[in-house]
Parts: C-alpha cells; sequence; structure tokens
C-alpha cells in the first residue's frame, strides 16, 4: 500500500475540480469520496477528503501498470540494485462506453511533442452526425485533443496524451485513449522510455496488506454480482486470505459504497473476536452468496421464458 488519506479545507473561489487536480486525484475520486459537497461551489471552510492511499495493482510490478476500474496509471521504474523500488501514481481518463480502453499487456512504442491529430474516419463521422465538422488533421495547439505530449502504444490508435480538457481526467470520457492532465503527462513524459512494459487491466476490487492487517479497496460497479466475482477472484489472489476472520458486513459495506478509500478486512487488534475463530466462515459466506444470487436470476429467467 502507498500513500495516505488526508484532509484539506476549502478556500474561497475553489471547486472541488481545482483541489482534485491540486492533489493529483481524478473526479470520480474526489466525488466519491466527498458526496455530500458541492462540486463547483464547494463552502470556504469545509473539509474535503483526499482519497490519496492505494492499494497497489496485483500484478507484475514493471514499467507502466493502468487500472481501468480505477482510473489510474501506476508507473515502477526500472530501480538500480541495492536502491528501493519506488511507484509513481497519476489519476487518468479512459474510454466511454462504446469506446473502452482495450486490456492486455503491450509497450511503449514512440514519445511525441507537440503531436498533431489525425482523427480518424468514425470520430469525424460520429462528429459530422452531432453536426460539427472535424479537418484530417488537427494540428499542435490549444485545440488539439491529445495536449502538449503523446505516448505511442503498440496497439494501433491508442495512446497516452495530454488533454486540452483537464477537467475530464478521472472519468470515462475519450475515445478509448488514455488522458491525463497537461502537468502529469510531462512528468510521465520525461520519465517513460520507448519499449517499456505496459500492462493495462481491469481489477474493480483490490486487496493489499499494511503490516499485519489487509485491506480492501473497491471502485464502482454495474451490478451486485459483479462485485462478490471480484472480491473473490481478489480473495484467492491474496496469500493467507482464506485464513482470516473476515468482517462479512463491513466487506458488503465497502462494496456498496465504492468509495475509493482502502477498509480494513478484519477488527483492530484490540477489538479482536473473543470467540473461537472461525476462519473459513466468511469466505465460504460470500461463495454461498454468489450462488443464490445465480441461482435466483435462472429461477427469474425460466419464469419469463415460461
Amino acid at each position: 500500500m502507498i500513500g495516505e488519506v488526508y484532509h484539506i479545507t476549502v478556500e474561497e473561489g475553489d471547486t472541488l475540480l481545482d483541489i482534485a487536480s491540486e492533489q493529483q486525484v481524478g473526479y470520480e475520486e474526489i466525488r466519491h469520496a466527498n458526496p455530500d459537497t458541492s462540486l463547483w461551489a464547494p463552502e470556504p471552510g469545509t473539509e474535503v477528503t483526499i482519497p490519496a492511499r492505494y492499494i497497489l495493482p496485483p500484478v507484475r510490478r514493471e514499467g507502466l501498470v493502468i487500472n481501468l476500474a480505477e482510473l489510474r496509471l501506476y508507473y515502477f521504474p526500472d530501480t538500480p540494485k541495492g536502491e528501493t523500488p519506488t511507484v509513481e501514481t497519476y489519476p487518468i481518463g479512459i474510454g466511454r462506453d462504446g469506446y473502452d480502453t482495450p486490456l492486455g499487456v503491450t509497450k511503449t512504442t514512440m514519445k511525441l511533442e507537440n503531436p498533431a491529430w489525425y482523427p480518424p474516419d468514425s470520430i469525424r463521422q460520429e462528429a459530422a452526425e452531432k453536426g460539427d465538422s472535424l479537418p484530417s488533421v488537427v494540428p499542435a495547439g490549444p485545440d488539439n485533443p491529445l495536449g502538449e505530449r503523446a505516448i505511442l502504444l503498440d496497439l494501433p490508435g491508442y495512446l497516452i496524451h495530454g488533454t486540452n480538457r483537464p477537467d475530464g481526467v478521472g472519468m470515462r470520457v475519450s475515445h478509448g485513449c488514455i488522458r491525463m492532465r497537461p502537468d502529469t503527462i510531462k512528468k510521465l513524459f520525461s520519465r517513460v522510455g520507448v519499449d517499456e512494459r505496459v500492462n493495462i487491466i481491469d481489477r474493480p476490487v483490490k486487496i493489499g496488506r499494511d503490516g499485519e492487517r489487509l485491506y480492501l479497496q473497491a471502485y464502482p460497479l454495474d451490478e451486485q454480482k459483479a462485485g462478490m466475482d471480484a472480491l473473490i477472484r481478489a480473495l484467492d489472489e491474496t496469500p493467507g486470505a482464506e485464513e482470516r476472520v473476515l468482517d462479512y458486513t463491513r466487506l458488503e459495506a465497502v462494496l456498496a459504497a465504492s468509495n475509493w478509500r482502502p477498509t480494513a478486512l478484519a477488527p483492530l487488534p484490540e477489538a479482536a473476536i473473543e470467540t473461537q475463530a472461525q476462519p473459513h466462515r466468511w469466505y465460504n459466506a460470500f461463495r454461498d452468496w454468489q450462488q443464490s444470487l445465480e441461482t435466483s436470476r435462472e429461477e427469474t429467467e425460466s419464469r419469463d421464458d415460461a
């Protein structure tokens, strides 16, 4: 786990998006962490939660790891022998419905400063249907949606790039590319080389360890079953999770809230369960609940067919 959850105070004229940009969190992150705070006109003096504590993705820690579910990029630079490994993390914007960012392992192929944009025919046609027109080439400048930096991937048509609309970072708004704020793409651009490994994943539930305690971090999902599937997968991938007494009520609440913040899977040591531990009870309950959901859905579909 890296980072921490902390709080700052709104000053006169601040918007929640201004604060998100300054603190390097995305739109959905700041919104879910502060559901009762106005996005555009927060009251001065209001305390805003910055959910900047992250469980590292459960994949190989090399190059770039992009987790679509949390709208966040992790960069694991090469570490000289004998030195402590480091990680950098930045909020991103990704593909919206119908323009999903592809999953899988790829690599960086080229780095461009002040790139021109060649909108594909599909995007030009979409613009035309809305009554707009796009040229075949958009030169570098303030109207270029690629911003001032672009890192090409070994996936034709897909890039990691800046943007001329930074408020969209932390949202699903692109045509499949990965957007970054102008300041953060400059930082990444100077650090990332060509032929670096890029792993694009979609993990809506992560489990991490801080000392002897396990934590759960969840991001919004469309349905309850998807959340349980993701949770069971994360538990299966976590050594020792099946031997812990897990707080079932707390896990269910974390999945429902999806507020980006890691939550402990078990009580604090001083609040440990006094009765004899039953490590597999909650773990197996998840599978039972999942099965009951499947059965209920199948019965409903059978009645509808009839």
